[in-house]
């Protein structure tokens, strides 16, 4: 389950989170099936801590919000996207180590 400082993103929600965010948004495209999305996911609730307040971190559970995957065209997952000002900016796909995605965020904030 997703920690306290991640929000759960879905159609409903979508603009309201990434679109009017005065902060970049990461988000993560998952599945609870998906063995490397689980392993990235403690990965993603330590970067909501320690980005508290300089990013807005959620999720994006791909077989829930099928349309915004298709948006997206996630073909594989774990997906990983930034966006900022309502554009996804960087995209990291697969479970990659914690530095690749504070790199990703450093670069952008």
């Amino acid at each position: 389950m997703a920690g306290e400082k991640v929000l759960m993103i879905m159609k409903d929600n979508f603009d309201e989170v990434i679109n009017n965010s005065d902060k970049p948004v990461l988000v993560d495209f998952w599945a609870s099936w998906c063995g490397p999305c689980r392993s990235l996911a403690p990965i993603i609730d330590e970067i909501a801590e320690e980005y508290d307040g300089k990013v807005v971190v959620g999720k994006i559970n791909v077989d829930e919000e099928g349309e915004l995957s298709a948006k997206f065209r996630i073909m594989s997952i774990p997906t990983v996207m930034l966006f900022k000002g309502g554009q996804a900016v960087e995209k990291i796909v697969g479970a990659r180590p914690k530095s690749d995605f504070v790199k990703m965020l450093d670069r952008n904030i």
